[in-house]
């Protein structure tokens, strides 16, 4: 059983920086790509950003295209999203997800098999 852990969020003020990090704990699949969402209160869940397992496709939500970059680094097993020009629009929980080789949707979060605890980013304006 593949458990992921996020962390790195936080309380930044309008324009910062964030970035988070998702680490698989337990055994885990060599090949996985990696994706992020959020979800803010009341409001339905986003997909934000996908790496796919070879780190050679990349995905991003139009809201975030630009400010964020989604990276892995295969030999520690670790995904991240650094997170740029932050705004209060921003302000959700981040959740990692896997799922084997690619990315699915990020329109379709039903399509990633594990997800982690999420992480509270908060950006006060």
């Amino acid at each position: 059983q593949v458990l992921l852990v996020e962390s790195g969020g936080g309380l930044v003020q309008s324009g910062g920086s964030l970035r988070l990090s998702c680490a698989p704990i337990g055994s885990s699949p060599d090949n996985f790509a990696i994706g992020w969402f959020r979800q803010a209160p009341g409001k339905a869940s986003e997909g934000v950003s996908c790496i796919s397992s070879s780190a050679g496709s990349t995905y991003y939500a139009d809201s975030v295209k630009g400010r964020f970059t989604i990276s892995r680094d295969k030999s520690k097993n670790m995904g991240y999203l650094e997170m740029n020009s932050l705004n209060p629009e921003d302000t959700a929980v981040y959740y990692c997800a896997t799922h084997n080789l690619y990315c699915p949707s990020l329109g379709y979060p039903e399509g990633y098999d594990t997800w982690g605890q999420g992480t509270q980013v908060t950006v006060s304006s």
